[in-house]
C-alpha cells in the first residue's frame, strides 16, 4: 500500500528524515463498522514508526529561562515564577465531559446485559453468587454497539485532555524550563478523591512537563512533601504549622498574610533549588517583597472570574455567595418544611430585580 505523506508538514518532514528503527502494527476498536478505515468487524490499524534522534521543536514553542514554583492539586494548579506573573487556574479548565450522556450509555449496557443473560440474575434483580464456577456472559449485537459507542467517548475525552495538557505544558516552558513542585501520591488522591482524579490525570501532565522540560535542557524537581511542607511553613517566622485541608488561606501572627494557601505553597516551591530542598527564611523573604502583590493580583483575577459566574473549586478559598441564587424571576416561596435541618430553615428564594409597578 502506498504511503500518503505530507511533506509540507515540518514534524512529518522532521521525523521522516531520521533512521527507523522498528515499526509497530497497532489496532484500534472504531464506533462501527461502517466508520471511516475500519474493517468488517469494526478495527482500525496503524502503523507507529519509533524514530532515532530527537523530536522536532516547532519554532512557536518557545522557552524560558525563569524558575516556577507549582503546586498541583486534584483540580487546581498554581504556578508562581520568580519574576513572571502568578496565576490559579482550573486545571484542564475547557474539558468538559458529559458525564450524563455516559452514564445514560452504562444503563443501557447494564439493561441490555440482564436481557441477555436472564439466568445470571434471581427474581429481585440481584447477580447470582459466582461461587468457584466463574459466570459465562452472552453478548448481543446491540451491546457490542452501546459499548463501541461509549468507548468512543472516551476515547474522543482522553484525546482532549491531552490535547489540553500539551498546550499547557508549553506555556509554562515558555516562561521557565527550571519547574519545582512537591512529589504527589496520585493513588493516595485516588482513595481520597476517586474518579475525579483520573478526570483530569495530573500524573500524565507531570510526565508530560518532565519530557518537555528535559528536551528543552531545563530539570523538573520534585520535592519530598514529608521534608519540604511547603503547605504548612511561614518564611515570616518560620515555624511548621499542620493546617487542615479546609483552611484555604495562609495567615501567620508574624505578619504573613492572608494570601492564598496554593499560591504560597507554589511561591515557596519557587524559592528552592537543587541544592536546597528545603525552604528557609533566608531564601524567602528577599524574594517576597516583590511576590506578594503578584500573587494578590492572582486571586484578585480568581474572584473576578467568580463574580462573572464561573464556577470554581472551593479549595480556590472563593466564598460561594452566589450558590442560592435563583435562576429565574418567579415569585419568591418558601422551602418546603421537611429541609428543617439543625434547627435552620433553608432561605427562601428572592427576586434579582424588584418587580415594575
Amino acid at each position: 500500500m502506498e504511503a500518503v505523506i505530507d511533506w509540507e508538514d515540518e514534524v512529518v518532514a522532521h521525523g521522516l528524515r531520521q533512521r527507523i528503527k522498528y515499526a509497530r502494527l497497532v489496532q484500534h476498536r472504531a464506533s462501527s463498522e461502517r466508520a471511516a478505515g475500519a474493517d468488517a468487524r469494526g478495527f482500525r490499524y496503524v502503523v507507529q514508526l519509533a524514530l532515532e534522534g530527537v523530536p522536532h521543536r516547532k519554532k512557536k514553542h518557545a522557552v524560558g529561562n525563569d524558575i516556577i514554583g507549582a503546586d498541583l492539586g486534584p483540580s487546581t494548579i498554581a504556578l508562581v515564577p520568580r519574576a513572571g506573573e502568578a496565576s490559579l487556574a482550573v486545571f484542564c479548565e475547557e474539558l468538559a465531559p458529559n458525564a450524563q450522556a455516559i452514564r445514560r450509555l452504562q444503563r443501557r449496557m447494564d439493561r441490555q446485559r440482564r436481557a441477555a443473560n436472564p439466568e445470571h440474575y434471581d427474581e429481585r434483580g440481584r447477580m447470582k453468587k459466582q461461587g468457584k464456577n466463574r459466570l459465562r456472559w452472552k453478548t448481543s449485537k446491540s451491546y457490542e454497539r452501546t459499548r463501541r459507542h461509549k468507548a468512543t467517548r472516551e476515547r474522543k475525552l482522553a484525546a482532549h485532555r491531552k490535547s489540553l495538557h500539551g498546550r499547557h505544558v508549553h506555556e509554562i516552558v515558555a516562561v521557565g524550563n527550571t519547574v519545582i513542585l512537591e512529589k504527589i501520591s496520585y493513588k493516595a488522591w485516588q482513595k481520597r478523591y476517586g474518579k475525579s482524579v483520573g478526570l483530569r490525570a495530573p500524573g500524565m501532565f507531570v510526565e508530560m512537563l518532565r519530557r518537555t522540560v528535559a528536551r528543552t535542557g531545563g530539570t523538573l524537581i520534585e520535592v519530598p512533601t514529608r521534608t519540604a511542607k511547603l503547605s504548612q511553613f511561614c518564611h515570616g517566622c518560620g515555624c511548621v504549622v499542620k493546617k487542615p485541608l479546609s483552611q484555604r488561606w495562609h495567615h501567620c501572627p508574624c505578619g504573613v498574610g492572608p494570601v492564598q494557601r496554593d499560591l504560597y505553597a507554589a511561591f515557596l516551591a519557587s524559592t528552592l533549588s537543587v541544592d536546597q530542598l528545603i525552604p528557609s527564611c533566608a531564601q524567602s523573604v528577599i524574594l517576597w517583597e516583590s511576590a506578594e502583590a503578584r500573587l494578590q493580583a492572582a486571586h484578585e483575577r480568581v474572584l473576578q472570574r467568580a463574580n462573572e459566574g464561573q464556577s470554581l473549586p472551593r479549595s480556590m478559598g472563593v466564598p460561594r455567595a452566589g450558590a442560592r441564587r435563583p435562576q429565574s424571576l418567579g415569585e419568591p416561596t418558601p422551602e418546603p418544611t421537611f429541609l428543617l435541618t439543625q434547627g435552620r430553615l433553608e432561605a427562601w428564594k428572592d427576586r434579582s430585580e424588584p418587580p415594575v409597578l
